[in-house]
């Protein structure tokens, strides 16, 4: 398995300090196409992200025992989902 690499400015490429100083002449206008309303229709919008939860998480403060929080802790990766999960099944619907 290969590891990744971090991504540098120089491994990129470019040098941004140019590119900031670069003035758009004004032929260079003349390489870009004009912008028409069918174009604009077939435009389209993506918001991205994640789609909404139907039962969302809200973010609340706890005071819970050392012992308590280790002993989760201990159990791996996900120990908050698999806490609330329990806690979900102990209480009233």
């Amino acid at each position: 398995m290969t590891e990744s690499k971090r991504v540098s400015r120089h491994s990129l490429g470019s040098d941004l300090t140019q590119v900031a100083a670069h003035v758009i002449q004004p032929e260079e206008y003349e390489e870009l196409p004009e912008l028409t309303d069918d174009m604009l229709a077939r435009g389209i919008v993506n918001k991205g992200g994640r789609p909404r939860s139907l039962n969302p998480k809200r973010l609340i403060s706890i005071r819970l025992t050392e012992d308590v929080i280790q002993r989760w802790r201990s159990t791996g990766p996900g120990w908050q989902t698999r806490m609330a999960e329990k806690l979900s099944r102990l209480t009233p619907k």
